[in-house]
């Protein structure tokens, strides 16, 4: 079964409207519905699509609701509708018994769970765009009564958002999101909230390491009670794995231990060595290569052009302002082996770096 349209997108939100647009992009119809008139009203003026009306028939519904409203959402499309229904919620296990306690398993048959590892601390019509999910991850998950073509159906709705398909069943997708995802945001919530009550003089001191660690933490913690709660099994596993590390960390600190303080600080290096590289592949040793710059308007358009003459690769990018003075570091991610290359080249040109 090849993805036509139309597309029915039920939520109007930044995963919503970002797939709504990616169809869009691909030239597919899509009918937008939204408990929020106003984010009905603005997906529509960002050609996102057009409100649904009773009479439309569409070949796929995408959920893309709250956590707390998935089940109840999915029976409600697969009742009025004989379309192939799917929903991009972090969590599969809990709206899945959920669809099956309203349908009859014929019907159930119809929905194929789905969850695109895309997102943004940001949210609503206005954060979405259609290339938010180029080359991510977009979990598949099939359960067993699943209707092959409707599993095909899905799988083709994420090849047209520019996704990379990735097939698992409904336990499966919560245990691994519960490790590579929400325990994540948990630990980021965790270190963010020790910086509430923090004084201002400890603040002065913050670097570019403690946002990165709580960038994900400014999300919305209504959303986040909902994926938590739903998904509590799975993430209990883990915070418990956790809990054993950072009391043998606590034992190793107080009693002085270095080895076994470098074992934990070492099993850190390998986790970050286990990660997935671009596109998929295996990760390629990276170092950063900072550069100093002013706070004035055309210096980074300036330096990436200098850094895009050198020949290499950018593979990341980050800013860390300094509070002290106008101006800042850019951190230049790359091939470990081609920093030195870089280096050279942008101070041949003027520019002051270091590793």
């Amino acid at each position: 079964m090849t993805l036509s349209g139309p597309v029915e997108v039920v939520g109007a939100g930044l995963l919503g409207t970002s797939i709504a647009l990616a169809c869009r992009r691909a030239g597919l119809e899509v009918l937008l519905s939204d408990t929020s008139v106003v984010n009905l009203r603005t997906a529509s003026g960002l050609g996102a699509g057009r409100p649904r009306r009773p009479e439309d028939r569409p070949q796929l519904v995408v959920v893309a609701v709250p956590p707390d409203l998935l089940g109840e959402t999915i029976a409600e499309a697969l009742s009025r509708t004989d379309a192939v229904v799917t929903d991009v919620g972090s969590i599969k296990s809990r709206p899945l018994a959920e669809v099956r306690a309203r349908v009859d398993p014929a019907t159930s048959a119809r929905y194929v769970g789905s969850h695109p590892m895309a997102g943004s601390e940001r949210s609503g019509p206005l954060a979405a765009t259609a290339t938010l999910f180029d080359g991510r991850p977009w979990a598949v998950v099939r359960h067993p009564g699943s209707d092959p073509a409707a599993v095909d159906l899905v799988a083709d709705l994420a090849q047209v958002c520019g996704a990379v398909v990735v097939e698992l069943g409904p336990e499966e997708h919560d245990r691994a999101v519960a490790r590579t995802s929400h325990l994540p945001h948990l630990a980021a919530v965790l270190v963010a909230g020790r910086l509430r009550d923090a004084p201002g003089r400890d603040l002065a001191l913050s670097g570019q390491g403690v946002r990165d660690v709580t960038r994900i933490a400014a999300s919305d913690p209504r959303l986040w009670e909902q994926i938590v709660s739903a998904n509590s099994e799975a993430v209990l596993e883990v915070l418990g794995e956790v809990r054993e590390q950072l009391d043998a960390l606590l034992d190793a600190v107080r009693a002085g231990e270095r080895e076994t303080l470098r074992a934990v600080l070492t099993r850190g290096v390998e986790g970050t060595r286990a990660i997935p590289g671009k596109h998929g592949g295996p990760a390629v040793p990276v170092t950063s290569c900072f550069v100093a710059v002013s706070d004035t308007p055309g210096v980074l358009a300036r330096l990436f052009a200098d850094a895009g003459e050198s020949g290499v690769n950018i593979e990341d990018v980050r800013i860390d302002h300094d509070p002290g003075r106008a101006g800042g570091l850019v951190e230049l991610v790359v091939e470990e082996r081609r920093e030195a290359q870089l280096r050279e080249s942008l101070e041949s040109r003027g520019w002051v770096t270091h590793r």
